[in-house]
């Protein structure tokens, strides 16, 4: 049986072109960066080769990047390491009822440590208001912290309108680009962000390994500390084999960009007329237009989501719901049930496939066609529990 593996918006294979550079790095490129000797040298130069091109790809210059171990870490830094950091000049932040775990917790522990924070809502698209971002920004207002893509939904956020809004203002912008990076042309100065993390293993890059985009004159605090690695804002001995992976994963994502969003917008397109043909009741999640072509989410009013999950399983089809399993049972994505808070049956049943590297439209249709024949099963099964 072929596995079809539709959960690239979780994690992504790594490409053969940057196992092949790691491997190099991990054979003949052992040295640890802060040495002065030649192998320490050759390592440091890895990385700076490395941190210019991936540099060069965002408009940023090399010593804006800082490497992190991954997309959490990023987010952290930038909303724990700017708050803490800045807390003389207010301590109101503004976020959104969607982000990613990263981000609302890191701005649940600066509730704890005596700052205000605004979660925005949003609508049934999963778009934010940029009338209620003005109206909910005070003079006391900090950060403010807005995704650029929705990793469950897909749907993207008006970044460049909100660093517009924010001009004169003290409070600084970060987004976390995690799930855009690769499928859309992050160009740093024109989106006027002062703060941006991305992650190598959404791109076919390896895990362990992202990094934060710091603006030019913004003061962060450490989250960690130990050495003076990344010029005093990130201790610890660089991970060279992951920075050189970042950097080709980074390359080859925009080298062939737009060719990607072409081909997963047809997966997307494909996958839904299947369902539309199939005449079965769903409802399809986020916005239809301004969204991440890779990520395809769908509900199934009266199916268990835990049940289509496992079914897909046993068929080699890998897919998400897009929410945290813990101890047998699924909690709603809290996305959804922020997009639909009194459709239970469409936040509760919701799927994500997301699209990638070496799927094909023959895996999309497979796996559609299979999505119909079970969740026919499943509802002449049983009724939908709550």
């Amino acid at each position: 049986m072929e596995l079809v593996y539709l959960d690239h918006a979780a994690t992504s294979p790594l490409h053969p072109q940057v196992i092949k550079e790691m491997f190099e790095v991990y054979e003949g490129n052992f040295g640890n960066p802060s040495s002065i000797h030649q192998v320490g040298r050759k390592a440091r130069q890895a990385i700076d080769d490395s941190r210019r091109k991936i540099a060069s790809y965002l408009g940023v210059k090399e010593h804006t990047l800082i490497f992190t171990s991954g997309g959490t870490e990023a987010d952290n830094l930038a909303i724990i390491g700017y708050a803490l950091a800045n807390s003389t000049k207010g301590k109101h932040i503004i976020t959104t009822s969607i982000e990613h775990h990263a981000v609302l917790h890191a701005c649940q522990e600066l509730e704890k440590r005596g700052f205000e924070v605004t979660y925005l809502p949003v609508n049934k698209a999963g778009q934010i208001s940029v009338d209620e971002l003005k109206a909910a920004l005070r003079d006391e207002t900090i950060l403010v912290t807005v995704m650029f893509g929705n990793n469950e939904v897909g749907t993207v956020q008006p970044i460049a309108e909100i660093s517009q809004i924010l001009q004169g203002h003290q409070a600084v912008f970060h987004t976390d680009a995690v799930q855009a990076c690769g499928l859309v042309e992050l160009n740093i100065p024109e989106l006027g962000v002062d703060l941006l993390s991305i992650t190598a293993h959404k791109i076919n890059g390896p895990k362990g390994i992202g990094l934060l985009y710091v603006r030019d004159g913004i003061t962060l605090l450490p989250t960690l500390f130990g050495g003076e690695q990344e010029r005093k804002r990130r201790a610890g001995t660089e991970n060279v084999a992951g920075v050189v992976g970042f950097a080709k994963a980074i390359e080859l994502s925009y080298e062939n960009m737009a060719k990607k969003n072409e081909q997963y917008k047809s997966f997307s397109q494909r996958f839904f007329d299947i369902l539309v043909e199939s005449r079965l009741t769903f409802y399809y999640n986020g916005h239809q237009e301004q969204r991440l072509p890779h990520i395809f989410n769908v509900s199934f009013p009266g199916v268990n989501v835990e049940s289509m999950l496992v079914n897909l399983d046993m068929e080699g089809i890998s897919a998400s719901s897009g929410s945290a399993c813990t101890a047998g049972s699924i909690d709603p994505s809290h996305v959804l049930v922020a997009m639909h808070p009194e459709e239970r049956e469409q936040y509760a049943s919701a799927l994500r496939f997301s699209f990638g590297l070496n799927n094909t439209l023959e895996q999309v249709e497979y796996a559609a066609h299979k999505t119909v024949e079970i969740v026919r099963r499943l509802k002449q099964d049983k009724p939908f529990i709550e």
